[in-house]
């Protein structure tokens, strides 16, 4: 059997649509939806990802206010800027750019947002709700809420099914986990500690790689049938390539295309679902201070 492709180019297509007329109908409203970003550094990743976000807004209709400080700033300097942000009433989320300079304590930063314009979902408050049963944070964490975007859009049931996610960072892993789980998923999460982790993945029914090591899961880990969601971005050698680099995923694509009943690429899969998280997380703030 050959896997069907989850396309996430084609259904971050379709919600940016929806994200476009919900943002048309708030500035007729006399609401233009805002998002600030705060950049800090000059990390060419970090540039680049900014600018993606800041043309995605554009083309739905959502205003970008670009904050950049210089790699020498201090952390009361990125700190000022943040709650100046907080306060100004034309900005509805708030973005600041990972990773910070290594004189910066993010955890401050982060947590320095005021929960209202949390739109990246990474406060503690906002990750914390997630583990309490019937409740809900102000946004959810943009790429996890990809995932089960992509999941849901492409039909695959994720109630009673056995799901392991591989990975326990705070910003993919967990969220990813405890977001199963709410959706009745029985969840085994697995980490550098985990005996056995191809075993455990051979019994997945949906698995979400999200650890950062390339072509980690082979072929023969995945059940046949199962969903498989890559969340790795990881750039390999390849002469072939102009560049002589390659991105790949934390699945051996190629082998798992043979095994997995569908599957995302790389890129192309749930890279695109995160910036169009992002935009709907915040035109959702701009709703909420309409109404």
């Amino acid at each position: 059997m050959t896997a069907s492709i989850i396309d996430g180019k084609a259904i971050a297509a379709d919600i940016r649509g929806e994200i476009a007329r919900r943002a048309a109908q708030l500035r007729d409203a006399g609401v233009t939806p805002g998002l600030a970003t705060v950049l800090v550094g000059d990390n060419p990743a970090s540039h680049k990802y900014v600018s993606m976000k800041r043309k995605a807004c554009a083309e739905a209709g959502i205003e970008s206010f670009h904050n950049e400080l210089p790699d020498s700033a201090t952390q009361e300097e990125v700190l000022a800027l943040v709650e100046r942000l907080g306060k100004d009433p034309k900005v509805h989320g708030i973005l600041v750019q990972l990773p910070l300079p290594k004189q910066i304590d993010e955890e401050t930063i982060l947590n320095a947002v005021p929960l209202s314009k949390d739109v990246d979902g990474f406060h503690p408050l906002n990750i914390g709700a997630l583990a309490m049963k019937g409740r809900e944070g102000e946004f959810i964490p943009c790429t996890p809420h990809g995932v089960i975007e992509l999941l849901s859009r492409s039909g695959t049931r994720i109630e009673g099914a056995n799901a392991v996610v591989l990975g326990r960072s705070n910003i993919v892993g967990m969220p990813v986990a405890l977001l199963l789980i709410e959706r009745n998923a029985t969840v085994t999460v697995c980490h550098s500690r985990t005996r056995d982790v191809a075993e455990v993945c051979r019994g997945a029914d949906i698995l979400v790689a999200a650890i950062g090591r390339p072509r980690f899961v082979h072929g023969d880990w995945i059940k046949p049938g199962a969903t498989v969601i890559d969340v790795g971005t990881n750039m390999i050698d390849d002469a072939s390539r102009k560049s002589g680099k390659r991105l790949v995923g934390d699945v051996d694509y190629e082998a798992a295309l043979e095994v997995a009943g569908a599957i995302t690429p790389v890129p192309g899969g749930v890279g695109p679902m995160t910036i169009a998280m992002l935009l709907q997380n915040t035109v959702r703030s701009a709703e909420r201070t309409a109404e």
